[in-house]
């Protein structure tokens, strides 16, 4: 079952005690204990089919654990997904606006908000008003993290967002990122395959292997076979 956070401010940020999770009668997680702590950046790794993607699922909530518990502390939780999953018929603008709909912001202020945050991310400010099928991917992307960000999330979960853009491309989002977290105090958790991006951009490491949580520690003591397990 999932339940809210009722632990002191010392705690971490996220927890997830015992959880097992199975699909098609087929164990994906198993025993699955994390905690994180609040403030800090997570790379979650390993290999394909190891329960990534269900991990970050449970996390969010949308997913129940079949046993154990998911306990969340934050007050405003967002997810990046690999898809940009941007509604086709509005703009840009619009897009990351839509997310402040919940918070009862006037249209202005949400337009407002949005403008900048776009702008944040560095989306040129002439694509505001474009629709999604004339951004190229990377530009779908920034979107899509500007829609995340514009509610000013304390918890922010991403599965693998920017693998499918260029490097290039992909480090200026990061870069985005890590200094959104760096003003902010955001906690997040990264789902990546990429193990010089995960050196690079986190402050622990968990990596997960047949089923279960096979490593976790700091990025200083993750080296060549910690990764071996990441695959």
């Amino acid at each position: 079952m999932t339940q809210p956070m009722t632990q002191p401010a010392t705690q971490p940020m996220l927890c997830l005690q015992g959880v097992d999770f199975a699909h098609d009668g087929g164990p994906v997680l198993t025993g699955i204990d994390l905690h994180l702590p609040a403030g800090t950046v997570t790379a979650l790794m390993g290999p394909s089919g190891s329960g990534k993607s269900t991990l970050l699922a449970l996390a969010a909530g949308l997913l129940e654990p079949d046993a154990g518990r998911v306990q969340r502390r934050c007050r405003r939780l967002a997810v990046v997904f690999q898809d940009a999953a941007l509604l086709p018929w509005k703009t840009a603008l619009d897009n990351v606006a839509f997310a402040l709909i919940a918070q009862g912001l006037p249209r202005a202020r949400r337009r407002a908000c949005a403008r900048a945050m776009l702008a944040t991310v560095g989306l040129a400010p002439g694509d505001a008003d474009k629709l999604p099928r004339q951004l190229s991917g990377g530009m779908r992307q920034r979107v899509a993290l500007a829609r995340a960000l514009v509610v000013e999330p304390d918890l922010l979960l991403c599965d693998e967002p920017f693998s499918a853009l260029d490097a290039q491309v992909r480090a200026e989002l990061w870069q985005v990122l890590r200094a959104v977290h760096q003003r902010s105090g955001l906690t997040t958790l990264v789902v990546t395959h990429d193990r010089d991006e995960a050196l690079t951009l986190a402050d622990r490491v968990v990596v997960l292997d047949n089923h279960r949580i096979a490593w976790t520690g700091s990025v200083a003591e993750f080296g060549p076979t910690s990764f071996g397990q990441a695959g």
